[in-house]
């Protein structure tokens, strides 16, 4: 078979010619002629494969930039890459479920404010923050009240500032009466104003050292840091009397305490994270990979969209807010063990915050443990 008219070639294809003729004009499939006289593309049928792959792509909702990449790739790595979009998609997907699972269970149901709950709830808590062995200063910040518990993980000039700002941003939900069905907008407001709060804390802070030597601790910077740029990470939980409202950013992390199971109920926002989401990485090779803790998202640089959600309550749940110097330290099976046992979360936070200590200490470590009991 010799050469295929684009009428033809897109036929074989089961693309349009104008599809054909945006996709040569991107550089995503080529004509392997075009007549000079007549401004006709001519195809080999060899590019016929490539042209149901372009076509198959689409369909998966790929971007024209990714599928040009994807285009050079040998077999291995253009599915290697076709699977790390699609896993981005699921992750997102999900978030998206999440959220539309709490909007339709907001609209099904009265506004639960106005709803009697059959068993009053509390929550008893407790914080506490720690420098480590090997850290000279603490840029954590762990925060416990009636209604808001807090972890911050500062990183660069200003990164305690910082941290401390985020939360402060967020101490004013817990005096004001937030309705029910107000509560995600009532979070989304404070964690913008948290990032203006972290951004002025940066510039505090950088201004505050201009002509001092670098600041040492970059471990936590988004992709390609300036050596002087400051943010924070942010896992906060807000208490609404049976129901916990997530906000979370950043590597710090919430785990969930329940029936003698231990639940992570946050995502890091990790470069290291993003990958074994994609299948780049394991797990295994996660844990010991050296960029670790560079960050995709934070308050104060690059992109600083949060996750929201909600946690339904049971009497009995004990959750635990923590920073990674705890988390990155010591085995999850460890912290389960440390939790379980622990009498009160007084008795819990200071033993992990040893337990990380007894673990070398390399870092700051923050944790916040909260108790869900029955009122009165």
């Amino acid at each position: 078979m010799g050469l295929l008219t684009i009428g033809a070639f897109a036929k074989a294809s089961r693309l349009s010619p104008k599809a054909l003729r945006l996709y040569d004009e991107l550089g995503l499939l080529t004509p392997a002629r075009v007549d000079p006289v007549t401004g006709y593309r001519l195809y080999v049928p060899e590019q016929l494969a490539r042209a149901r792959l372009v076509a198959w792509l689409r369909r998966l909702g790929m971007p024209l930039a990714r599928i040009r990449h994807v285009g050079t790739l040998d077999a291995a790595g253009a599915a290697q890459e076709i699977r790390a979009f699609w896993a981005r998609v699921e992750a997102d997907t999900a978030a998206r479920r999440d959220l539309a699972a709490f909007l339709v269970d907001h609209l099904s149901r009265e506004d639960p404010a106005m709803t009697p709950i059959a068993e009053p709830l509390e929550i008893r808590y407790a914080a506490l923050s720690d420098t480590g062995l090997v850290r000279e200063s603490n840029q954590d910040t762990a925060y416990a009240g009636a209604r808001l518990l807090a972890v911050a993980d500062g990183y660069g000039p200003g990164g305690a500032p910082a941290g401390a700002a985020a939360i402060d941003a967020l101490k004013r939900l817990e005096t004001e009466g937030i309705p029910a069905g107000q509560l995600l907008n009532a979070l989304e407001d404070a964690v913008e104003q948290a990032a203006s709060a972290v951004r002025e804390a940066a510039a505090d802070g950088a201004a505050s050292r201009s002509g001092s030597d670098p600041v040492s601790d970059t471990s936590s910077l988004s992709p390609s840091p300036s050596p002087r740029e400051a943010g924070t990470t942010l896992t906060a939980m807000l208490w609404t009397g049976s129901r916990l409202a997530l906000v979370h950013i950043g590597d710090t992390r919430a785990y969930l305490l329940r029936d003698g199971e231990l639940f992570q109920v946050t995502h890091d926002h990790t470069l290291v994270q993003s990958m074994v989401d994609e299948g780049r990485l394991s797990p295994e090779e996660a844990a010991s990979h050296p960029q670790r803790a560079l960050l995709i998202r934070a308050l104060g640089t690059g992109e600083t969209t949060a996750d929201l959600r909600l946690q339904e309550a049971r009497p009995g749940d004990r959750y635990l807010l923590c920073s990674d110097g705890l988390s990155a330290v010591v085995p999850t099976e460890e912290i389960r063990q440390v939790i379980t046992r622990a009498g009160d979360p007084d008795q819990a936070v200071r033993e992990l915050i040893a337990l990380a200590n007894g673990s070398g200490g390399p870092d700051n470590v923050s944790c916040v443990v909260a108790d869900v009991v029955t009122g009165g």
